[in-house]
């Protein structure tokens, strides 16, 4: 009976908590309709997410551009297929690397750089202090971020898939022996509309996801050094999880009939 207990002990804890972060999603909407709106808040927090993130999706979005065409090269190799380097890179960056690989690096800078200013803010008493004069938390601290992350990171996807298929492109044509000119055609023929909006969807959405989650375990901080860093841990995990899970369920809401 105590293995019983404890897994429904461990259910109850998972569904309550689920609970708590559905209630802070619909109080975070409900204020995003709501005045005053902190503006500059809000544009610290383009930069902060947005403009602070180029280098690091940049860099990542490129790199991995090219792994993928030489490994596609070297997989159609077998099957004699080398020539669909370039469509199945820039299907392969649109759809899934690069929505994933942005939403990935924006949890790990912008969540956890999120969670651990509010838990530390919460341990320092500023958010007592933001009470005291008569400013809500939540739009102060929550509704600028959310709002941000959400209208920003499908650019930083969009960058990351133009800089991805443009690490393809370089492999291709520099090392693998592609004629620039038909890569370039290949590429754009190949992509759909479709394919363009899912991306875009999906970096709106895993936007909304980092930037809650860092908010969420910020504002659950417990007090002291160990609050903050348990937060920052529980906010990053949580997100890139979340990210991946609504990944899969917005591939099949587009691509699958």
């Amino acid at each position: 009976m105590r293995f019983v207990a404890a897994i429904g002990a461990a259910v109850l804890a998972g569904l309550a908590a689920i609970g708590r972060v559905a209630i802070f999603v619909a109080q975070t909407l409900a204020h995003l309709i709501r005045p005053p709106f902190y503006s500059g808040e809000f544009g610290k927090a383009l930069i902060q997410i947005g403009f602070l993130s180029l280098p690091v999706v940049g860099l990542t979005a490129l790199f991995t551009g090219g792994a993928l065409a030489l490994q596609i090269y070297a997989g159609g190799a077998r099957f004699s297929a080398e020539a669909v380097v370039p469509q199945i890179v820039a299907i392969g960056m649109v759809r899934e690397l690069g929505p994933v690989l942005v939403g990935l690096m924006i949890a790990a800078r912008v969540t956890s750089s999120i969670a651990a200013e509010i838990a530390t803010m919460k341990v320092t008493e500023q958010i007592d202090a933001l009470v005291t004069l008569s400013t809500h938390p939540m739009k102060y601290l929550t509704v600028p971020r959310v709002l941000a992350a959400t209208l920003v990171v499908p650019l930083l996807v969009a960058v990351g898939d133009t800089i991805g298929i443009m690490g393809g492109y370089i492999v291709g044509t520099e090392r693998l022996g592609f004629n620039p000119a038909s890569y370039i055609k290949n590429t754009v023929d190949f992509l759909e509309s479709r394919d363009l909006i899912s991306s875009l969807v999906k970096g709106a959405a895993f936007g909304f996801i980092a930037a809650v989650m860092g908010c969420y375990f910020g504002m659950q901080s417990a007090r002291g050094a160990a609050g903050v860093g348990s937060a920052t841990k529980g906010a990053v995990v949580a997100a890139s999880v979340l990210i991946l899970a609504a990944n899969f369920f917005l591939t099949e809401a587009f691509f699958t009939r």
